[in-house]
């Protein structure tokens, strides 16, 4: 059994940065793919962001080039990175981990469940969530 638990939301004006982190159980990063998620009120679920075993990275168009994830295996930790914050950024983010989930792309969302393109559940762990709220 995964346990993830995400940490560091808080409120922050435009423009600013903050660093989310997601408790992970121990080996977890070693060999499951690590993903971000955000859902934002009456919007969908959306992947952010992602990085597999060995370390590499993708984005979303929407956060690339500003949101940067890593890992800290010594300590079990998943970080994400968020700089130039903005307003349509403020969401519930929540981390989640699947040993081979479809790519971002090939995630899709609805009502808080995320799958694959075939229907199958596309990360089988999932977080509580930490709010990230963003003023103008």
């Amino acid at each position: 059994q995964v346990q993830l638990v995400e940490s560091g939301g808080e409120s922050v004006q435009a423009g600013g940065s903050l660093r989310l982190s997601c408790a992970v159980s121990e080996y977890t990063l070693e060999t499951y793919s690590m993903g971000w998620f955000r859902q934002a009120p009456d919007k969908e679920r959306e992947g952010v962001a992602v990085i597999d075993g060995d370390d590499r990275t993708d984005y979303a168009d929407s956060v690339k080039g500003r949101f940067t994830v890593s890992k800290d295996y010594a300590k079990n930790f998943l970080y994400r990175q968020m700089d130039t914050l903005k307003p349509e950024d403020s969401a519930m983010y929540y981390c989640a981990a699947d040993r081979n989930p479809p790519p971002l792309n090939g995630v899709y969302c609805r009502r808080g469940y995320c799958y694959t393109e075939d229907g199958i559940e596309a990360y089988t762990y999932w977080g509580q969530g930490t709010q990230v709220t963003v003023s103008s």
